[in-house]
């Protein structure tokens, strides 16, 4: 709208759309009640440093909360448990928020707990897993939250612990994932048939990544049909992740004793694979990065 009210002939061009996660990022979504997510996040965190090579630096995890005081009370039970966190949420002066910022950036802390202050403008590089330990409100902030990895075309893992109070987003989930084309597990898909009052609210903008709207001139015909056209179609394309050029980066390394399949994702935590809705997937382990 802006560009019309300035310009009178300019091009509009769509990549994707607005509101959507890409397909290099794996999105799990386990069920875990409100009392059980510290011991299934400390399971999860385990496994995923029993995968690391020796004298290597951990990836970066991202674990995002609800509440300020969740992030400190969570920051501190981690790091009791041999987990080296620290929190960053908008209580925080700006200089411990730079202080959090650079000492997770390094590595000298890996894990960051944060609220959903840190789910937007930060460009963070290396972080390989996502853990959405309370789930948001809404589905928009969910897919700000898991666009923290999979960023500059390397791929990354995304959990989400999905509790009976999140209910009501079970029908945009699994929408999301569908269109991302993740594989959904089947207790989601039935909450979300069962609660479809939770249905797929988008507020950044209408299908595909916004439309041209400019209306009956001869520059608008058609640009959203003909243009927006998307790099896979999430229900029926298959989706082929070259892991290749990720492999090679150092960042990762790929586990041998997990067969791929006709789709080449990748994970970061080869002991929780395979789950009923993840099998035939390749896997990558979080080992450090240079």
């Amino acid at each position: 709208r802006l560009a019309s009210d300035f310009l009178s002939d300019y091009i509009f061009l769509a990549v994707g759309r607005v509101g959507s996660s890409t397909d290099l990022i794996v999105q799990r979504v386990e069920l875990v009640q409100e009392m059980d997510k510290r011991s299934h996040l400390l399971d999860l965190l385990r496994s995923q440093k029993s995968n690391a090579t020796p004298h290597s630096k951990h990836a970066l995890t991202l674990v995002f909360v609800e509440t300020k005081r969740g992030a400190n009370e969570l920051e501190h039970w981690l790091s009791r448990n041999g987990f080296p966190a620290i929190a960053m949420h908008g209580d925080k002066v700006q200089m411990e928020r730079e202080q959090a910022l650079r000492s997770f950036k390094s590595g000298a802390t890996p894990i960051l707990v944060a609220t959903d202050v840190a789910s937007r403008g930060l460009d963070i590089p290396h972080v390989a897993h996502v853990i959405n330990f309370d789930m948001p409100k809404n589905i928009n902030d969910y897919v700000h939250r898991i666009g923290r990895t999979g960023r500059a075309g390397k791929c990354g893992l995304a959990t989400a612990f999905f509790s009976d109070n999140n209910m009501p987003l079970a029908k945009s989930l699994t929408e999301l994932m569908k269109e991302s084309n993740q594989e959904v597990p089947s207790w989601l898909v039935q909450h979300a048939e069962n609660h479809s009052a939770g249905g797929w609210v988008r507020h950044g903008g209408p299908d595909f990544g916004g439309y041209d709207f400019r209306k009956g001139t001869a520059s608008s015909s058609n640009y959203k049909d003909t243009y927006a056209v998307p790099a896979i179609d999430g229900y029926h394309a298959a989706a082929i992740v070259n892991a290749q050029p990720f492999l090679s980066s150092g960042n990762f390394y790929s586990d041998p004793s997990v067969k791929t399949g006709n789709v080449d994702y990748l994970y970061t935590d080869a002991a929780a694979a395979p789950y009923e809705y993840a099998y035939g997937y390749g896997s990558v382990i979080a080992s450090g990065w240079d």
